[in-house]
């Protein structure tokens, strides 16, 4: 018992029951369901990541697609790469996954840079440019990344020890949902660290942050780098679903659908990142066979499926905004008569900047009183 009371061990057996669960599940579901939970797969990872942004910093983020953007078109120019020198084996995309998140987490660093100087409106509106901006860029090179046509992202087949019958879609889910399993871990882990603590002070009270002895720019820069990285996972495995990487794929429907996801779950909770990610990708997926049963002219029927997904995504937002300002995850924890984790402290709340006093090994700001 005085073993699972360790963080990391709880956590551990988390993502052990995690993985199996989704050997079972994928298992069980056809090739098309398989299909779908691949792509929820990337909503869980980059929501993850956004959660710890808004959630846990206070950061908004409008352009979280654009970041995903970069993690899928570095995965899809490396495979090409891997496939045009007949580079094969089980380590090439998984190479490619890691340095797709490396790359979005540089990317997500400078913007930080400048977020770290914004707050508000001004932050978002930022960040909204980026998501506009970054892939329209698809269509000025468009010898690298081929423009609206977008890059074709070729991996290996599952492995023949799954058995000649694997499909594709069930590799694609493992793939998807694994990587989905991976940064909830780590983001579990980091929220429980003093990183994490960190996150939350400066959210609280950046001047009490300030006085604790923490370098509040550098903390909201770092938050924007532990997103960015989890964003470019998400849409590394998110190419490797959808086998393109183009910019409709990572427009600012997406963006939306991400905050709204992060919202609708509860914000500053990964379990509600995970809850809102299933919420917006399957609700997604009725409207589209909503719309599709009404026997629309092709035209008609594109419009109501640009449309309507983001119009019901607002409609959602506000009501759960009025109505369960917690999100999913803040009425599961009232039904349970249970309070937010950091938000308990032996019984009593405790202000975040206090407890980063007490725990942060950063030294105190020179020149100040003792």
């Amino acid at each position: 018992m005085a073993l699972l009371r360790s963080t990391l061990v709880r956590h551990l057996v988390l993502l052990a029951l995690g993985a199996l669960a989704l050997v079972l599940l994928t298992g069980s579901l056809s090739t098309f369901h398989n299909y779908e939970l691949a792509g929820l797969g990337a909503y869980v990872c980059t929501a993850a990541g956004l959660t710890v942004l808004t959630g846990l910093n206070g950061q908004i983020s409008l352009g979280h697609a654009a970041l995903m953007a970069i993690g899928g078109y570095t995965v899809a120019l490396l495979q090409i790469r891997f496939s045009d020198r007949a580079i094969t084996g089980l380590w090439v995309l998984p190479l490619s996954l890691l340095a797709g998140a490396a790359v979005t987490g540089v990317a997500a660093a400078v913007v930080g840079v400048a977020a770290a100087r914004l707050r508000g409106p001004y932050l978002a509106g930022v960040t909204l440019a980026l998501g506009v901006a970054l892939p329209a860029l698809t269509s000025r090179f468009t010898s690298v990344f081929k423009g609206d046509q977008g890059l074709s992202v070729p991996f290996d087949p599952p492995p023949a020890s799954l058995g000649a019958n694997f499909a594709v879609e069930r590799w694609q889910a493992w793939i998807s949902l694994g990587a989905a399993l991976i940064v909830l871990f780590f983001l579990a882990n980091l929220n429980r660290s003093a990183i994490g603590r960190h996150f939350r002070a400066v959210r609280d009270d950046e001047v009490a942050a300030q006085l604790s002895g923490l370098s509040v720019p550098r903390v909201q820069i770092l938050a924007f780098t532990v997103s960015g990285v989890a964003a470019g996972l998400g849409g590394g495995v998110f190419a490797v679903s959808l086998q393109t990487a183009s910019p409709g794929s990572f427009d600012l429907t997406l963006s939306l659908a991400l905050l709204s996801a992060v919202v609708i779950g509860g914000l500053g909770s990964l379990a509600g990142a995970v809850w809102g990610s299933i919420i917006v990708v399957y609700l997604g997926i009725v409207l589209r066979g909503f719309v599709d049963d009404l026997g629309l002219s092709a035209a008609s029927a594109q419009k109501l499926h640009d449309n309507l997904p983001n119009a019901a995504f607002g409609l959602l937002l506000v009501l759960v905004m009025l109505i369960l300002p917690g999100g999913i995850q803040g009425l599961l924890r009232r039904l349970a008569g249970v309070a937010p984790v950091d938000r308990l402290r032996r019984g009593r709340p405790e202000p975040f900047a206090a407890a980063i006093a007490q725990h942060s090994s950063s030294p105190p700001p020179s020149g100040g009183q003792q």
